[in-house]
């Protein structure tokens, strides 16, 4: 492996102890819990109301207290980031003693009484300005999704407790990783003026991981019918493997059926975000009555390439070590700002569904709005090759200039060669409510003919309104 890489892959400043960032978050706790209260009741009870099942949405908080014993943080990490700014892994571990409750109808009150999370979280501080508070903003994320366990209280004796808890953990989890799992980080500005261009962090490449093959697999315990059919029929598992990168779109192989050494040799691109960010596997048995748990696995793409690419993972069942094994081989690629790599010619020679480039469209703000101030509920959309992104709309609140909307919102489109076959050009229009009211086409070859291919400008869409937007496009190549 090239110095380069393995620089890159071990860049650290050294674990450091917290204790006087632990002791700030014990000052400010009650200035925390108040703040954290707030998000819970705004943005993520409108999310339990819209995800879960049933009479389960219409579970609403009634009491949001976060208790008196404050976050813990250790093993803090700083150094420098890609895009010249600074950045901070700590370990995060909450043992929350709390008094919330939700509440809704036709279902019993839920209270939770402890709250037990843990997880690695990454904060970006960029960019580094020459004017205090001299950092544009902060962005927060777990590099991975957390653990989090919920005790209950009022539901602890209800025979379907395990459900519940089980359904709002899972939903909870969900908007955690919608929000702040990488690649998603929770942007908090801490210059009124910072420039979205500078602060967006655009991932490191592409990890080609290869889901080779597992040996001493064996069925799971069967149980009711299923365990009368193994009777009559020789239980053979029919097994196939989930794959999980932080937030990004989970990946399954195909089943190989009857088999305790089944081999797949299925490959897949996932967008890396951190080189600590885990590779998280789920080895099942296909089932018509419902597919089982075979064996649990992971590693870290850090770990990973420093083993050479390769690695055989051990695997566990309900917590207890197997002797089932399951092998992975991965590469590296890096994005990089080259024309020729972008070509229709070297885009064959990628394997179907292969990321052979990566567009990242940015939108910062929308600025000459006209009209009512009540009237005005605008959004930026963006389309291209068949893919369509949409911004969050905006809406007036007193303190706010609907006139001229922050957005700060990224999309990424993975390239593949039958997307660079006859590219389309970019569409940025201006949306207010569900009505366009105006936009702009962006050509595929400006992009590419831009200074380092990225083109970045306050783009006229109509009506003096201008949407200021950055698109960028890379190719890739095998990091070394």
């Amino acid at each position: 492996m090239a110095s380069s890489l393995v620089d890159a892959l071990t860049a650290s400043g050294g674990a450091e102890p917290a204790g006087f960032l632990n002791d700030i978050v014990e000052q400010l706790w009650p200035n925390i819990s108040v703040a954290g209260a707030n998000i819970a009741k705004s943005v993520v009870e409108p999310i339990l109301a819209s995800t879960l099942p049933g009479p389960l949405s219409s579970l609403h908080f009634v009491k949001l207290d976060f208790g008196h014993v404050p976050i813990q943080l250790s093993n803090v990490d700083v150094h420098k980031a890609t895009n010249e700014g600074i950045k901070l892994d700590l370990d995060v571990n909450w043992e929350g003693v709390c008094d919330i409750e939700l509440d809704g109808n036709h279902v019993p009150k839920i209270g939770i009484e402890k709250v037990h999370l843990k997880g690695r979280l990454t904060i970006l501080l960029c960019p580094l300005t020459n004017v205090i508070p001299l950092i544009g903003a902060a962005q927060v994320a777990f590099i991975n999704p957390p653990s989090l366990k919920l005790d209950f209280t009022d539901a602890a004796n209800i025979a379907d407790c395990f459900l519940i808890e089980k359904t709002v953990r899972n939903t909870i989890l969900g908007i955690i990783s919608g929000m702040a799992v990488l690649p998603n980080r929770f942007l908090v500005k801490l210059d009124a003026n910072n420039d979205y261009f500078k602060t967006y962090q655009p991932h490191h490449g592409i990890l080609r991981l290869t889901v080779e093959k597992a040996t001493g697999i064996t069925a799971p315990k069967k149980s009711g019918a299923s365990r009368l059919l193994q009777k009559i029929v020789k239980d053979v598992p029919d097994c196939y493997v989930k794959v999980n990168v932080g937030a990004e779109a989970e990946w399954r192989t195909k089943v190989q059926k009857n088999n305790h050494d089944p081999e797949w040799n299925e490959t897949h691109d996932f967008l890396v975000s951190d080189y600590e960010q885990n590779i998280a596997v789920d080895i099942q048995d296909d089932d018509l009555a419902g597919d089982d748990d075979i064996g649990l696995g992971s590693t870290s793409i850090k770990q990973m390439l420093l083993h050479g690419g390769s690695e055989d993972l051990s695997l566990t069942h309900k917590g207890e070590p197997t002797t089932a094994r399951l092998s992975l081989h991965a590469k590296l690629y890096n994005f990089v700002a080259e024309p020729s790599l972008l070509s229709a010619q070297n885009a064959q020679g990628h394997g179907p569904g292969e990321i052979c480039g990566l567009v990242t469209i940015l939108i910062a703000n929308v600025a000459n709005l006209q009209g009512q101030r009540d009237e005005l509920n605008p959004s930026v959309k963006v389309s291209w090759g068949g893919k369509e992104f949409a911004t969050m709309a905006k809406t007036y609140t007193p303190g706010t200039d609907i006139f001229n909307p922050s957005f700060d919102q990224a999309f990424t489109i993975p390239l593949t060669a039958d997307l660079l076959a006859d590219p389309a050009s970019f569409r940025i229009a201006l949306v207010n409510g569900k009505e366009e009211v105006g936009g702009v086409e962006v050509g595929f070859q400006d992009v590419v003919g831009a200074p380092a291919m990225v083109k970045a400008e306050s783009y006229d869409v109509g009506g003096e309104a201008v949407v200021r937007a950055s698109i960028s496009i890379y190719g890739v190549r095998l990091a070394e």
